[in-house]
């Protein structure tokens, strides 16, 4: 065999063992780029998956903030509406005092602490405001100003017409009051 003939025989050799070392690399690559992005996939999931969880844990949060704040108000539609008796059973026993027939007084009486007492257990409070208090315009409702019957009155509350209610923290009726100026 001639140099020549060796040296293209040698190149033939190399050329084959580039040709698979080549091929080699690039499945190997191909193979870690497959890899890599099946890691980039799982990366993507458990980044929606963990976003998706927190979402659902504030979703889970604020319905259970709402159902308690519907439960604590559950019963303002009724006790509003309840509120009126209650008035009416004050007037009623103030004209009933002035009668000669106490025990029909003290029948009404027991009447109205027993509903007022079913009200309170059921969280309603009365808002207090009597004549004298310094009228505050986040607590009262002023219906109308006279003039103060003394300089002690002047931007305090004079009478009170309307009792206020609230229930829990929050009023559902403020008391109507007359305002000294």
């Amino acid at each position: 065999m001639s140099d020549k003939q060796n040296t293209e025989d040698f190149e033939e050799v190399l050329d084959e063992n580039q040709t698979e070392a080549t091929s080699e690399s690039n499945i190997e690559q191909e193979e870690l780029s497959v890899e890599e992005q099946l890691r980039e996939d799982l990366a993507k999931e458990k980044d929606k998956f963990l976003r998706l969880f927190a979402e659902f844990e504030n979703f889970k949060r604020r319905t259970s903030k709402e159902r308690v704040e519907l439960f604590k108000t559950a019963g303002q539609e009724i006790m509003v509406s309840m509120l009126p008796v209650l008035d009416d059973f004050e007037r009623a026993l103030k004209e009933m005092a002035k009668s000669e027939d106490k025990e029909m007084f003290k029948g009404v009486e027991l009447i109205r602490v027993k509903f007022r007492e079913t009200l309170k257990s059921k969280g309603l409070e009365e808002v207090d405001a009597e004549a004298g208090d310094v009228f505050n315009a986040d607590l009262h409702e002023a219906i109308t100003q006279i003039p103060a019957p003394n300089k002690n009155l002047k931007g305090k509350i004079v009478d009170v017409v309307e009792k206020g209610f609230k229930l829990g923290d929050k009023i559902i009726r403020h008391p109507k009051v007359v305002v000294g100026n």
